[in-house]
């Protein structure tokens, strides 16, 4: 948000607005509070203020041509080649201008993605003109590294000119040694075949680009966005490096090369990522004596963000991050179906995917103003401190010699198993809310419907001879769905879920806003909630609580009610059988009293919720 005096006719008769006006109202609020209560911070610590001035010396950022819309990317990832070929051309068919070309074994494979042959690439392709400005992007891994030949072979039989095609080849060693946590050899091994290869497609006419600093790596392990620049950064500095050594000239090096960043539902922090690292290459660029020249990134919105539970909740995420990653100027996006988390996607959620992208474009026009979060204080901002804090992390890496050595080093590995440590406990608590999982579930959902398919089948890559940590691919909403699943099997088993009684004390307006909380608290780990009418006679609860099927039970009430009711109701619903008796509501000076009277726990906003419900499976399952 931005405030900055302004002449506005419409707003003559007022006193023009001002920071300074802004602030004297927000401290009669806060009342001698602390401002800093109104500041919040990112997973690498920067600042988000809770207002800013405008940034008048601002300039647009150079990414994509003025006006011009990002290739709409879509998917394919199916292991059955003619099922791919027809997924491929009716998305083609029906707005899409690209195509990424998942391939088994690649980062973003996921489970599934495309046989690595040439028989499947040729049958995958047949019918789709790759030369009519439709932009194919490669995601391969190092047992289908060869798909890339196997692609450009394929041109040359069609008698296609490469230099017609849009094709980018996404060659990844770091990123696959990053995820697997070893290398069967060094990077001084692994850098003449890929640079060969590069090599070898650009004198056979490519455009390219050929390597791929990918930051998903970084994301998908849990890593902050500092941590994903500088990654990229470092990525790209290593392909720079051993693409000139191979004797390429510089200038044509960097043509060689692009980002792939991923897009999450963070709209702010995603838009200022993708500006930030236009203004970190064009400083490497600098530092090599090249003139600017904007970088092609390429987008995915984020694996980590999809849920299982309630997946229509993921439509909205993947619009929110496509929004983001299309005002902070990617080049390409391509969105995950938001059924990509339970299995292979089916016709429909595909449509959405695409859709997703064509709403944004054709009928929001998102692409028709270049940069338009150029002088924006809030996000010039945080642009600004993401750069910093990026180089400053390259720096390390680079001082650490380079991105494979860190990643030898476990340098990488550390910061980001830290940030993720952080980011897993905001999650347990439900600071940082995963609707449809960790807050406000729906135990009657439907079954999604998801695709039969057989994933291919990998030779293994070579001996794992050089190990450090990996950085697999995670999902923060899993141990939520674990408990979920748990109760799926207790459902599936004895023909009900686990339960706990909503014990609600006085009246519906002393115990509504409580018993809501504890409904969704509980249920978010598939603990089903039983709820109840109010109660001031314990023998009435107690024969309600027996009556319920429950072993557990959570008092709801006020802080007034609970001095007047919650120990005599406690008392009852230990008589009465209850295994553990919770508390909606944090500990008050009543605490030793209530544990006395039977309380066992209380929950509240900002608890661990997860370390509960664990704990509440087993003392059920002991039942």
């Amino acid at each position: 948000m931005t405030s900055e005096t302004c002449d506005l006719p419409l707003a003559a008769d007022f006193a023009p607005a001002t920071y300074d006006d802004w602030r004297k109202l927000v401290d009669g609020v806060l009342k001698g509070a602390p401002f800093e209560k109104l500041v919040s911070k990112t997973y690498d610590g920067l600042r988000i203020e809770p207002i800013y001035r405008r940034a008048r010396d601002s300039a647009p950022i150079a990414g994509r041509p003025a006006a011009a819309p990002w290739q709409i990317m879509q998917r394919i990832d199916h292991p059955d080649a003619a099922a791919a070929n027809a997924q491929a051309l009716h998305d083609l068919e029906n707005g899409a201008t690209g195509l990424t070309l998942v391939f088994a074994g690649a980062n973003g494979a996921y489970g599934f993605g495309i046989d690595p042959t040439a028989e499947a690439i040729e049958k995958i392709l047949d019918g789709v003109f790759i030369d009519a400005g439709i932009a194919i992007e490669l995601q391969v891994g190092p047992q289908s590294r060869m798909a890339a030949i196997h692609l450009a072979e394929y041109v040359q039989r069609k008698g296609i000119s490469p230099a017609a095609c849009d094709i980018r080849f996404g060659l990844d060693p770091i990123g696959a040694c990053a995820v697997w946590g070893s290398s069967p050899y060094t990077w001084s091994e692994i850098v003449p075949a890929v640079t060969g290869a590069i090599k070898g497609l650009a004198a056979m006419g490519f455009r390219g680009p050929f390597a791929a600093a990918d930051g998903r790596v970084i994301h998908d392990a849990g890593g902050s966005e500092v941590q994903e620049l500088a990654f990229v950064l470092a990525s790209a500095a290593a392909h720079l490096r051993a693409i000139e050594e191979a004797g390429v000239g510089l200038e044509a090096a960097r043509n060689m090369i692009y980002a792939r960043l991923s897009a999450d539902a963070d709209q702010f922090l995603t838009m200022a990522k993708f500006r930030a690292l236009r203004l970190l290459w064009t400083r490497v660029e600098q530092a090599c004596g090249l003139p600017p020249k904007p970088l092609l990134i390429a987008a995915d919105t984020a694996w980590r963000m999809l849920t299982q539970r309630d997946p229509y909740v993921n439509m909205l995420r993947a619009t929110m991050a496509t929004f983001a990653a299309g005002l902070g100027g990617a080049n390409g996006i391509n969105v995950l179906p938001h059924t990509l988390a339970l299995g292979l996607p089916d016709p429909f959620a595909r449509r959405v995917a695409r859709n997703t992208q064509l709403v944004l474009l054709e009928e929001s026009n998102l692409a028709k103003v270049s940069d338009p979060a150029a002088g924006s204080g809030g996000i010039e901002a945080l642009t600004s401190e993401l750069c910093e804090a990026a180089w400053q992390l390259f720096q390390e890496t680079e001082k650490a010699g380079g991105v494979f050595a860190a990643l030898e080093q476990n340098l990488i590995q550390r910061k980001v198993a830290a940030t993720r440590a952080v980011r897993e406990a905001s999650i347990a608590r439900r600071k940082e809310v995963l609707t449809g999982a960790s807050e406000f579930p729906n135990l009657g959902e439907a079954q999604v419907a998801v695709l039969e398919a057989k994933p291919v089948a990998l030779a293994p890559y070579g001996e794992a001879k050089f190990k450090f940590d990996a950085l697999p691919p995670i999902r923060l909403a899993v141990p939520f769905e674990r408990l979920r699943d748990r109760s799926d099997e207790i459902l599936k088993s004895t023909g009900t879920r686990p339960k706990v009684f909503l014990a609600n004390l006085g009246t519906s307006a002393d115990f509504t806003a409580r018993a809501t909380f504890a409904k969704s608290f509980f249920e978010t780990g598939g603990i089903e909630a039983v709820d109840t009418e109010g109660f001031a006679d314990p023998a009435a609860l107690a024969k309600a609580f027996k009556a319920s099927g429950a072993a557990l039970a959570c008092l709801c009430s006020s802080d007034k009610v609970y001095a007047a009711l919650a120990a005599d109701a406690a008392k009852a619903l230990q008589a009465a059988g209850a295994k553990h008796i919770y508390l909606a509501g944090r500990a008050s000076e009543q605490e030793a009293v209530l544990r006395a009277a039977g309380v066992n726990d209380f929950i509240f906003a900002g608890g661990d919720a997860l370390a509960t419900l664990q704990e509440a499976y087993r003392l059920v399952e002991r039942t």
